[in-house]
């Protein structure tokens, strides 16, 4: 595959890696074909997530003989189902391009159902909240809130908080204690969410609380420092957001980790500033499109220097990522559900629902936002 286009510019992932349906397609037919595929060169990796009922699947499926395309198993969709799809390619050259898409399919009229984070009986770090996004808007929230139960074991006060009409997330008052057990019931099947809309699902999601790990960032000193059960694991030096582009302060957890993806500038709006089609050790903080990942195309002088990201904070890597750099080290050590603390940077607090930005909200504050009073 070659990694350029007409006139010599670098092809974009979207010309190397053709993925149907579209990225952000909703309402897809059950019908409708899911295939990744490239026109030349070779795919290295598909992975696909499916999530129906509480649940994230993976979609079982296969690379064809010649490298060049992607189907899975069953071709038929799930209905109300969210799909993920994360597909890395390789030219001849070595050079890697990484894309990521999601759509959603088709949801029975007069249903509503809720996309539920984390995915069903993983271990995840003492920073996870309990999210449950909906597919469409909730107008009785008290009803589908009485639906919903979230227990732990052993037991600790959790209490839910709503941001608008179709996202509903549960947490404790601080973080939860390593070791323990979670359990989700959603009893929202025949629940009247909306006039004549009723609920889909009755499931039970299970998790488990890991080690505690807790990152501080500190933008003005330009290091990381990473405390595992509270002692010192290691000082990792930085780059955060430059003076133009800072870095979001607060508390922030981790809700996704790539070994490799792209980052382009227009999706997060900036302009043209930069698209790269292969960042390593990326793991997102923020919807909004804060990352902890890799880099190493800034200056090796920056890292402990100075802030030169876009709002990312960034840790010295090698081209392809390498377990032996700081953010391999730092990526090998980490969960979804850790916590990373961004101080001392000149951009004002993450909001609480930019990403699982929770723990930023007072105890009070949070427990106000129940719509069961």
């Amino acid at each position: 595959m070659s990694g350029l286009g007409a006139l010599g510019k670098p092809r974009s992932p979207e010309d190397v890696i053709e993925v149907a349906p579209d990225d952000g397609s909703k309402g897809v037919h059950p019908y409708e074909t899911l295939s990744v595929r490239v026109s030349s060169g070779r795919l290295e990796s598909v992975r696909v997530v499916k999530s129906q009922d509480a649940q994230k699947l993976p979609v079982p499926g296969r690379i064809s003989a010649d490298g060049r395309r992607w189907e899975p198993d069953d071709t038929k969709l799930a209905l109300a189902a969210e799909y993920t799809v994360d597909a890395v390619a390789v030219d001849g050259d070595g050079r890697r391009a990484a894309r990521h898409t999601t759509f959603t399919t088709h949801v029975p009229e007069e249903r509503f159902i809720g996309y539920v984070t984390p995915e069903n009986r993983s271990v995840v770090g003492t920073g996870m909240i309990v999210s449950l996004k909906f597919n469409r808007e909730i107008a009785d929230r008290a009803a589908v809130e009485r639906a919903v139960r979230v227990t732990a074991k052993p037991a600790v006060e959790i209490r839910p908080h709503w941001f608008g009409r179709d996202r509903l997330d549960f947490r404790p008052e601080h973080y939860w204690k390593p070791g323990t057990e979670v359990t989700v019931d959603l009893r929202l099947r025949d629940v009247e969410g909306a006039p004549g809309v009723y609920g889909l699902q009755y499931k039970t999601v299970a998790f488990t609380v890991g080690r505690s790990q807790v990152s501080l960032v500190d933008a003005a000193k330009h290091t990381m420092e990473v405390r595992r059960d509270g002692e010192l694991l290691g000082t990792v030096p930085i780059t955060a957001g430059a003076p133009k582009t800072p870095t979001y302060n607060g508390k922030m957890v981790v809700t996704d980790m790539y070994e490799v993806t792209r980052m382009n500038g227009s999706t997060v709006g900036f302009g043209g500033e930069y698209d790269i089609p292969d960042v390593p050790h990326a793991m997102r903080l923020t919807e909004s499109g804060t990352f902890l990942h890799g880099n190493y195309w800034a200056s090796a002088t920056a890292f402990g220097e100075t802030n030169v990201s876009h709002g990312c904070i960034g840790l010295r890597d090698e081209k392809g990522g390498s377990s032996q750099t700081p953010a391999g080290w730092f990526f090998d050590r980490t969960l979804v559900g850790d916590v990373v603390e961004v101080v001392h940077s000149d951009d004002k607090k993450v909001a609480p629902d930019n990403g699982l930005g929770g723990w930023n909200m007072g105890w009070n504050e949070w427990k106000a936002g129940s719509a069961l009073k």
